[in-house]
């Protein structure tokens, strides 16, 4: 009650920290759940196509440095986008597929995966009844 009222006084003088900002992978979760599997994969492949390099089909440190502001990363250095499009990039050809980049969003929001890995542990561990129980 008094760290709430404590809370109010500082916002009321403009002294409140600031809130933490919202990233994207505290969205996805949210976004899967209203979307469901099939409109969240639309909404990335839309936001793939958002950053790509129309001509190479590809998301490349350019295409990826004229969409930054856009997505409200303009203040990010080369070094920064350069090492986002790095941590995705699994064939080595220094920019994002559809697929890498869907799976690097994927990648960042962990907690869309606890549900399948919740029926994973699960299924080993009927298996492993049933193997060794029998």
């Amino acid at each position: 009650m008094a760290s709430q009222r404590r809370q109010q006084q500082q916002q009321q003088a403009g002294t409140a920290p600031a809130p933490a900002p919202v990233g994207f992978e505290d969205y996805l979760p949210v976004m899967a759940e209203r979307l469901g599997e099939e409109g969240l994969m639309r909404e990335l492949a839309s936001g793939f196509r958002l950053l790509m390099d129309p001509a190479r089909g590809l998301i490349t440190f350019d295409s990826l440095r004229r969409s930054a502001p856009l997505l409200g990363l303009g203040a990010m250095s080369d070094d920064d986008l350069s090492g986002m499009l790095a941590e995705g990039d699994f064939d080595g050809d220094g920019a994002l597929s559809e697929m890498e980049f869907c799976v690097l969003m994927l990648r960042l929001s962990p907690e869309l995966m606890d549900g399948p890995r919740r029926w994973l542990d699960d299924a080993v561990a009927q298996a492993s009844q049933f193997l060794f129980t029998s």
